[in-house]
């Protein structure tokens, strides 16, 4: 492991790195505070063009600590199967009446998952992914 860092930080890379870790270390967020200076950081970087390849490995770190912190204290809960299908029918621009003549699924059972009534069976489940072009395991977060 260490040959693949040595290699990874030579020359202008690790400048680069090194130079963005002097002026902002790379260290656990743990305060809002925290949290606010080091997305100006990456504000600023992302600002910049293109990124040198030390920039874009500082952006990653930094990037993985604010995604830890914001994880933490900023959860977000999984979409609901209705929320998940409304969006998949949005896009797609279909109606309820579209999906069940595509799908065979029966209209009262995407009615009633829309109203958030009934869930996402593993037949629907295979069906749905299937039809969009979606993998399984984006509509199977409740089971």
């Amino acid at each position: 492991m260490a040959t693949k860092t040595t290699k990874r930080f030579k020359g202008k890379v690790r400048d680069t790195y090194l130079e963005l870790i002097k002026d902002f270390p790379l260290t656990s967020i743990r305060s809002e505070a925290d949290l606010e200076a080091a997305q100006q950081v990456i504000d600023q970087l992302l600002a910049s063009g293109k990124l040198l390849p030390g920039e874009e490995l500082y952006l990653d770190a930094l990037s993985d600590l604010v995604a830890t912190y914001e994880d933490e204290y900023y959860p977000i809960e999984a979409a609901s199967d209705a929320d998940l299908l409304r969006h998949l029918m949005e896009a797609k621009g279909i109606s309820q009446v579209e999906l069940h003549r595509k799908t065979k699924i029966a209209k009262s059972t995407i009615s009633e998952i829309l109203a958030g009534k009934k869930s996402f069976s593993r037949q629907i489940i295979r069906t749905l992914a299937k039809f969009f072009d979606v993998d399984n395991s984006l509509l199977t977060h409740h089971l």
